[in-house]
């Protein structure tokens, strides 16, 4: 059953960046690095350039070593995950959701449903685990022992940058595994960068209003399934763990943790646990964001760590964000085509979509659609607003089936000369991410969909002769002209 996704991820980070190390992608570096500034101006330049996976083994003030950009390529974060393409995934789920499921979020959620009881691989708890050969209590805790980076010049500290975060609802019991930024305010006190639509703020939430501390465990260097899980926005209720199993074709074995009623990834690096007081806050930031821009600071959940476990000889591992192209860019493609069908469970009316990196991901959606009816393209830019994390979505241009949204080129050339903006420009208001600095005010702003589709006279284009083919080559003369290329000399 395990081969439904075509191989399996890696069980560790330790064992990916050993075969990484074997196929001449990660490079090691011996020479003392400094985590202020120095270690994200290195990364940045090796990242932007394509170069290898880095492993520094001498990070000025820490004993630990530091794996960066380890998912740096897409070659590299589809070796993690155990496949050959993003698109075999997308495939694979695909093929398991049908016979067609309903429409909307109760398909979404059997779509899931469907997914694990196919798989069988919801996690296993064991008792024994690689990541509790070390256990520190109270005083003992020093955060300032593992490596945080000061990355830009700007930012208010050192961060945390890649800690897989574990909360569950004090309610409902369903836990939440999400990736947040993590500043390092003393020895044994990290701010949790909790923003306003993220399910372990709401958690918090709850907590607080039930006047309850609410638990945390924070996990490092991770199995990559697991990791990526921590990026992938499911809806509250969907487990990462069984998507992260699914994911890596096989169980994720899981553990108890020492201090706090949750479980954290048995082959992590280090794991933080604490309990979160209600109202304990503390002013958190500015920070270099994946934005390109600094995040302002404000006050964010202060935890104090009472408990870390660690393996005998525990790494580190880390990414640097800030303007694109960064190592958020494979983990976004991957998102963008693993959930290509789920999204088509929402908004069946889409035929591909594409979330260019330099739009942030979540801030552009290019849409193509097979139009069926007049202002279909309006019809689906609501739809996508509606969709889940989408309705964060900034700018939506939808095309015709025949336009490669993957082809920025193209869509520009299609939406800018396909548009009569007094027509085909829809201008609303809604919610915007929480980081968005653009908006006037925060939380929400303005947002504008394209309607690059062929206008039809229904819709109003009533022009002699209807609205115009585009210029192609004839294709008899294409194939002559490509069976006698070598002839030209060309």
């Amino acid at each position: 059953m395990w081969q439904i996704l075509g191989g399996m991820a890696y069980d560790d980070l330790r064992s990916l960046l050993r075969a990484l190390e074997r196929e001449g992608d990660l490079k090691r570096i011996k020479a003392e690095v400094d985590p202020y500034l120095e270690i994200g101006e290195i990364v940045d330049r090796v990242q932007k350039s394509g170069g290898p996976a880095l492993l520094f083994e001498n990070v000025k003030g820490s004993a630990m070593p530091l794996a960066m950009n380890v998912f740096g390529t897409d070659r590299r974060l589809l070796k993690a995950l155990g496949l050959k393409s993003y698109g075999d995934i997308s495939d694979k789920i695909g093929g398991l959701l049908r016979p067609e499921l309903p429409h909307g979020f109760v398909g979404v959620r059997e779509a899931f449903g469907k997914l694990g009881a196919m798989a069988h691989v919801p996690p296993r708890k064991i008792k024994e685990a690689p990541v509790q050969e070390v256990v520190l209590h109270g005083d003992d805790v020093d955060l300032d022992r593992l490596p945080a980076l000061f990355t830009w010049p700007e930012d208010g500290g050192s961060f945390f940058n890649l800690g897989l975060t574990h909360t569950k609802d004090p309610e409902s019991g369903v836990r939440n595994l999400g990736l947040y930024r993590l500043q390092r305010h003393d020895k044994r006190t990290i701010g949790m960068h909790w923003q306003i639509h993220k399910d372990s703020r709401n958690h918090y939430q709850v907590a607080a209003r039930r006047g309850e501390r609410l638990p945390v465990a924070i996990a490092f260097g991770c199995p990559p399934a697991v990791t990526y899980a921590s990026t992938a926005p499911l809806p509250g209720d969907i487990d990462e763990y069984l998507f992260a199993g699914f994911l890596a074709g096989k169980r994720i074995e899981m553990v108890d943790c020492k201090t706090v009623p949750l479980q954290v990834p048995a082959n992590a690096e280090v794991v933080l646990e604490g309990w979160l007081e209600p109202g304990e806050m503390l002013p958190e930031g500015p920070f270099g964001d994946h934005t390109g821009f600094y995040t302002p600071q404000e006050p964010f959940p202060a935890l104090k760590i009472d408990c870390v476990t660690m393996r005998k000889r525990p790494l580190l591992q880390s990414i640097v964000v800030g303007r694109p192209p960064t190592e958020d860019g494979p983990l976004g493609r991957a998102t963008e085509r693993f959930f290509l069908p789920l999204l088509k469970i929402i908004v069946p009316d889409i035929v591909d979509y594409h979330l260019p990196e330099a739009g942030g991901f979540h801030n552009c959606a290019i849409v193509s659609i097979d139009k069926k009816y007049p202002k279909h393209a309006q019809k689906v830019m609501h739809a996508v607003w509606g969709a889940h994390m989408m309705s964060l979505t900034k700018l939506i241009v939808v095309v015709d089936a025949d336009c490669d949204v993957h082809d920025l080129h193209e869509v520009a050339w299609r939406a800018l000369g396909n548009t009569d903006y007094a027509r085909d420009l829809t201008v609303v208001e809604g919610p915007v991410d929480h980081l968005d600095h653009a908006s006037y005010q925060q939380f929400w702003g303005g947002k504008a969909g394209i309607d690059a589709t062929r206008k039809w006279p229904e819709e109003g284009y009533t022009r002699d002769g209807g609205w115009p083919e585009m210029v192609v080559s004839d294709p008899d003369t294409a194939e002559r002209v490509t069976r006698r290329w070598k002839e030209y000399g060309l």
